[in-house]
């Protein structure tokens, strides 16, 4: 395996205040449409009493941003005017965190401390399917071309394949014990990529459950990864307060990025929208590891894509979803 380490370029200058209390800074690239610098940023707040801390958020059906409210026990859905509907898990205590979109428009998410997966359709019925193991600790969850779903089990050390026609669950070991498996994603080469927490590792495990491992620096704490608009996968550093990419032959190149990556994706404009926790912030870099534009918002954890080229990120710990206009303009 190939390692680089590269020092991060267009460092973002200047500080304009923008919505909702937050802040924008910006490094415009050439032939590119100016940043938003002021009201980028609007904050939404889940209904109802009590506390709520949205975990996993993604682009989903009905033109709405899906989200998973761990505290509150539901899946909300939130429409781009902030509209938002909460649908109720039906296992008390589930706390639901990751969730991914199937091809069928239909949201699965993983019940963390119920050791379940859960589907909603779009009018809002929920089905649920038990994994083994009731401590499995489901995270990170993608919908692969076969049909099925993968889960990255944290309890259990295991990478878990859901028939969703049948229940049936088979559970595949990652090599290195105690890893922690969290984030995960499907290839551009077929596989599913995964990063290893506790490890300091990237994983690679195909369809039919062979893996391989790629070390990281100790203690870099890989949290979540995405596949690329450029053919290899991203992934963050907590720690290492690093991104780094990692090709499907395995060759690493990292670039520093401060401020705590974890949440990662893809904008529709090709730049990669990774969320700060420590910065409470989400920075916009180039496929060259540039930081290209940054806001400041109220929390950060994971980051999804919506409607045009907005972001929508959730923040956990402070109980809200931001949604954030990187332009002025839209292309």
């Amino acid at each position: 395996m190939k390692k680089m380490i590269l020092a991060a370029g267009a460092v973002t200058v200047g500080l304009l205040v923008a919505g909702a209390g937050t802040a924008a800074t910006a490094a415009v690239a050439g032939g590119a449409p100016p940043l938003c610098q002021t009201n980028c940023v609007t904050v939404f707040v889940p209904p109802g009493a009590g506390p709520h801390g949205p975990f996993g958020i993604a682009r989903g059906p009905l033109g709405s941003e899906w989200f998973a409210d761990g505290p509150a026990d539901t899946i909300d859905r939130i429409s781009q005017q902030g509209t938002i509907t909460a649908y109720p898990v039906p296992t008390p205590g589930a706390n639901p965190g990751w969730v991914t979109v199937d091809d069928s428009g239909n949201v699965w998410f993983a019940e963390r401390f119920a050791g379940k997966i859960g589907e909603i359709t779009p009018d809002g019925t929920i089905t649920e399917f038990p994994l083994p193991s009731p401590s499995a600790l489901p995270q990170g969850i993608v919908a692969a071309p076969d049909g099925n779903l993968y889960i990255t089990e944290q309890g259990t050390n295991a990478i878990a394949r859901l028939d969703p026609a049948t229940g049936q669950v088979t559970q595949f070991p990652v090599p290195t014990p105690a890893a922690t498996p969290l984030g995960l994603a499907l290839g551009p080469d077929g596989a599913l990529w995964f990063v290893e927490r506790s490890a300091s590792k990237v994983g690679r495990m195909t369809l039919g459950g062979a893996f391989t491992e790629y070390s990281l620096a100790t203690g870099a704490s890989p949290n979540r990864i995405v596949a690329g608009p450029d053919g290899a996968l991203w992934f963050t550093e907590l720690f290492g307060n690093k991104i780094g990419r990692i090709t499907t032959d395995g060759d690493l190149t990292e670039y520093p990025l401060p401020g705590g990556p974890v949440g990662i994706t893809v904008g529709k404009d090709g730049h990669l929208y990774v969320a700060l926790f420590s910065a409470h912030a989400l920075d916009q870099v180039s496929l060259s590891g540039q930081i290209t534009g940054h806001w400041d918002l109220p929390g950060a954890l994971q980051v999804a894509t919506g409607t045009g080229l907005t972001i929508w990120v959730a923040d956990n710990f402070g109980g809200t979803v931001s949604r954030v206009t990187p332009y002025t303009t839209s292309r």
